[in-house]
């Protein structure tokens, strides 16, 4: 018998008309991934078969976690020897080093030309287990143990009990966008919630010299980095936003200097977004939880682009969000103490539901347009790579 692992795609069987998209993009994206280890990949609708050296297979199954669009990983064995004498003896030796108390046989034909059908294999199966092996019993409601084989032509599959993937869509399937990341918590979270519904992402990070430190920025780098590793990589966007800080300060009235910067920060991200083929502007708002973040606040900020703003985290709250942050391993990096451009110059009693108006009025004291395009045009890109060391923790 020769191990093989065994993909399936979960909510992409939803897929129609269209499946064959996303699969092709999941196997690009595997094959990605795995571009220094030898490998080959087939697929059917149903699943993703890839061979690789036996001494291999648990390096690409920890790599094969971090992508999305996989619904359950598992490890099989294929045996092109079919008669159902060779089905008994197989089974018994794949689980006779198993702890299990109570079994499934699950038997499946797509080669409906074999002589016995599914129910008597299950049945002849489980007849040869219950008596070779002591202190097992058959449970067809609640099995601890499932014993899956499937009926090929010229070949028979095994397999059991698989390792839960990530789910959600391969990315790159629903084009790109980009996420406005910042130092704190909620922001690489949706990211993180945005990549898993198959949009690759690109980031801009808003920094004020010398207000905001380098430690600051490395701590974005960092974040960026873990986001990495399920995007393939980041191209991570640095704004130098002092002058439009500092004007804003001098001209604004203090009220509404959180208002206006988030109005400033909205107009350079759509137009590096327009600029960078994004769809979207993705950024980790979550309803209530700061005075830019009322309903009346985000109407006001979002007033200035015409580009789709999704916000993955509006309806969660601060421990939903911390918990995420936590298993995806992006919490101690957010929570180190270097402050952003976001946490300077907070004024005392911010607005919390600006007039619309009233921002218009008060960006006529600034150049709106000559300060976002100088932003622009000397913004810094760093084209950043998943850490290897970055370890797949199991999420939601």
């Amino acid at each position: 018998m020769k191990k093989i692992i065994i993909l399936k795609y979960g909510e992409l069987t939803t897929k129609k008309d269209n499946i064959n998209y996303f699969i092709k993009t999941l196997k690009k994206n595997i094959s990605e991934v795995l571009e220094n280890i030898e490998h080959e990949i087939y697929y059917d609708f149903g699943r993703m078969f890839i061979y690789v050296a036996e001494k291999d297979i648990d390096e690409v199954v920890n790599i094969l976690q971090n992508i999305f669009g996989i619904f359950e990983i598992i490890i099989g064995f294929k045996d092109e020897n079919t008669n159902i004498e060779s089905i008994k003896s197989n089974v018994l030796n794949l689980v006779c080093d198993k702890e299990f108390k109570t079994f499934k046989v699950i038997t499946k034909r797509s080669d409906k030309s074999y002589p016995t059908n599914s129910m008597e294999i299950n049945n002849i199966v489980g007849e040869y287990l219950l008596t070779n092996i002591s202190n097992i019993a058959v449970d067809v409601h609640k099995p601890e143990f499932l014993i899956n084989i499937e009926i090929r032509k010229n070949e028979i599959l095994y397999y059991f009990n698989g390792i839960k993937g990530l789910g959600g869509y391969p990315v790159g399937t629903l084009g790109k966008g980009l996420l406005m990341l910042s130092g704190g918590i909620d922001s690489p979270v949706a990211g993180y919630m945005t990549i898993k519904r198959g949009v690759k992402i690109e980031a801009i990070y808003f920094e004020s010299p010398p207000h905001t430190s380098e430690l600051a920025k490395d701590k974005v780098i960092k974040l960026a980095r873990v986001l990495a590793k399920y995007n393939s990589n980041i191209k991570l966007h640095i704004i130098n936003f002092t002058e439009i800080q500092e004007t804003i300060l001098k001209n604004i009235e203090h009220e509404y200097l959180i208002t206006i910067m988030r109005r400033m920060m909205y107009r350079i991200s759509a137009i590096i977004a327009h600029n960078n083929k994004c769809n979207i502007l993705i950024n980790g708002e979550s309803i209530g939880q700061v005075a830019s973040q009322t309903l009346t606040s985000m109407r006001a900020i979002n007033e200035v682009i015409k580009m789709p703003v999704i916000r993955p985290l509006a309806c969660f709250d601060k421990l939903e969000i911390i918990s995420i942050a936590k298993k995806i391993n992006t919490y101690e990096i957010s929570t180190l103490p270097y402050e952003d451009c976001c946490t300077i110059f907070v004024p005392l009693h911010p607005v919390i539901n600006p007039d619309i108006a009233k921002c218009n009025l008060y960006e006529k004291n600034i150049d709106v347009d000559k300060l976002v395009h100088k932003a622009i045009k000397n913004h810094e890109v760093i084209d950043i790579k998943a850490k290897e060391d970055n370890k797949f923790i199991d999420i939601l």
